[in-house]
Parts: structure tokens; sequence; C-alpha cells
């Protein structure tokens, strides 16, 4: 599905690569790099995909009674109608508490090789119950999550359809099922450079062609690949040079506080750059506002390259065009609570 860093850089070439790609036709070098985002959602191994499943997903996805103070859902951290995200550079959690890490964007997860920062969720199931019992997030234990969705007797029927055949459905397996499914459907087709990769070469302005192959010679695309232009490993932040304190703080160490591997120390998952331009704060950290500095910074950390401000520009109207189709979905009417519904906790 993605290219790894050896694949790509190969395909880059490790020397001569700007005479290389002067010699080879952009549409033909990046069709050999990146895949259009597909206009169907994808499906998850092993879960079925059905209307209802992905109904009641869509339902959870918004159902503030999964926090304990009945506030919090999935959607405000990663709010569809921004991008995905929440645009703060740490979201806010339970009784105000923030986040150590910028929420990265859920739209075309699906997509990405691991899911979190640091990768410590394999995928968009495992990664659903996560925020659920997370203490600075929703603050909910699975167990009490549960027991809430049992005292709403709207949710009886809804999981009977999503999960026929189960004699108590309402579990938190089929919980972060249903999430995980409907986040499927999250999908961003038709980006401008998705369809300069389907071989429209008037897609992207001559601009954005430039920024590409800037892009494309500079090395961005060692890491930045596959069909969501990233996601698809992980690097060091700094593999030429660390960057300062406040993109890089010492204390969150990365991938290592995953693995305890010394040699993952500051490692991340490389970010997808799809909507790029729709999701500001830029790096875990969030704080970066700019998405020009963002590439700046990336030049000289990552590559050991000084852009010229004119490169930077058209780099960054590059990013502009993975803008795709933004999803339309429509905000769920959810089931009331009863006398019997759990209470909410401040």
């Amino acid at each position: 599905m993605r290219p790894s860093l050896f694949v790509a850089m190969a395909a880059i070439g490790a020397v001569g690569v700007s005479s290389a790609y002067a010699a080879d036709d952009l549409m033909a070098q990046a069709q050999s790099l990146f895949q259009p985002i597909p206009e169907t959602a994808p499906t998850i191994e092993g879960v079925a995909s059905t209307p209802a499943v992905i109904e009641l997903g869509r339902m959870l996805y918004f159902e503030p009674r999964l926090s304990d103070s009945h506030n919090i859902s999935c959607n405000s951290c990663h709010q569809i109608g921004l991008g995905g995200v929440d645009m703060l550079p740490t979201s806010l959690g339970h009784k105000s508490q923030r986040g150590a890490r910028n929420a990265p964007t859920v739209l075309n997860s699906y997509y990405n090789e691991a899911q979190f920062w640091d990768g410590r969720a394999k995928d968009l199931v495992e990664q659903a119950g996560g925020p659920i019992q997370n203490p600075i997030e929703m603050a909910i234990t699975h167990k009490h999550a549960v027991e809430m969705l049992r005292g709403i007797p709207g949710y009886a029927d809804k999981f009977q359809a999503a999960f026929p055949g189960q004699k108590d459905p309402i579990t938190i397996g089929n919980v972060e099922k249903a999430i995980a499914v409907f986040e499927t459907t999250l999908i961003t087709p038709n980006a401008p450079f998705d369809k300069f990769l389907r071989g429209d070469a008037k897609a992207l302005t001559a601009e954005q062609k430039e920024g590409l192959r800037l892009f494309i010679d500079n090395g961005c695309a060692g890491c930045h690949n596959g069909i969501n232009v990233g996601g698809g490993q992980y690097a060091p932040f700094g593999v030429v040079e660390k960057p300062g304190a406040e993109f890089l703080p010492p204390d969150d160490k990365g991938r290592f506080m995953v693995t305890k591997t010394p040699s993952d120390e500051y490692v991340f998952k490389v970010p997808t750059l799809r909507n790029i331009a729709l999701t500001p704060p830029y790096f875990h950290t969030g704080k970066s506002w700019d998405l020009e500095q963002a590439v700046g910074v990336m030049g000289a950390s990552q590559l050991g390259i000084e852009l010229t401000s004119d490169e930077v520009v058209k780099i960054t109207a590059f990013l502009h065009s993975l803008t795709g189709e933004q999803p339309q979905v429509v905000y769920p009417i959810l089931p009331p609570s009863t006398a019997e519904t759990p209470q909410p906790e401040f």
C-alpha cells in the first residue's frame, strides 16, 4: 500500500537526485512515489462495514457520554468540519487538562501505518478505545463506558442491528469496531494532486508543479510518500539538526516511550500531509502556526537544507494541492438519557 523509505529512496536515487528528475517526466515520477486517495471507503479486515455499523459508529464518534463529564466526544479533538483536528496546540480534555501532543487529523487515518504519534496503536480499532479511558482525555473506564451505553435505552437496538446474532452486543470491542469503521469513511479524495496522479496534467498550477519537483528533488518524498503522503513509517525529528526545544521538547522522547529502544528516542510517526493546509498548528508539539515556517524547519532539521524563500513558497503551494473533498457528515440525533443512565462526573 505504501512504499517503504528504502523503496522511496531508491526511486528518488541516492546520488544525482535533481539531474535524474530533470530528465524524467514529473507526472511519471510522482506516480512512482504516490498514489491517489480512492473514491470509495476502505474496509477493515475482519470487521463488517455495513450501513448499521457505520451509523452506530457515527453516533458513538459524536457521543459525549463516552466521557466521564458527558462533555467530550471523539469529535471534540478531531473535528470533522475542521480538517479532522481541533486547531489547538494540544487538546483540552477532562477537567481542562491538556494533552501532551497535538491531535493528528482523523481524515484518511486508515492509510497510516499505525495510529498516534508514537504508533502505540496498530490500527483504527485499537486506537478508538485509547482516548476513552485516557485520564487526561475522556477519562472513563471501558467498563463504565459500557455501563453508560447500556443505561441509554436507545442504543440497544442500534448495537443489535450493527452486530446481529450476538447475545450481548454492547461491548467495548464493538464500540471500538464501530467507531473505526465510521472513521474509514472519513476520506478526502479528488484533491488536485489526486487528479494529477490520475493523469490530469492541468490539475496542478505551474507553481504547484515546481513545488512538487522541489519536494521530490530535495528528498521530502523519502518520508512523505505513498497514498497518504506520509504516515507510512517512523523517523527521528532532527535527522540532520535538532530543532529548538519549542518544536522538540527534551522530555518527550517519542516512540522510545513505547519500545524502550534507545534508537527510538525522538522518533515519531511521519505525519500525513493530506489536507495539511487545513490542520494548523503543526508538529507533534503544535508550535508552528505557519505552514511555510514548518516547511523551512523540516528542510533544515530533516534534510540539512536551507530552503530559499522562493522554494518554501513553491513547496507550500504544492502542499495546498493535497486538500481533497471533505467528508460531509450529518450530526446524529443521539438517544436521550433516562433516570437510570449513569450521571456525569465533574
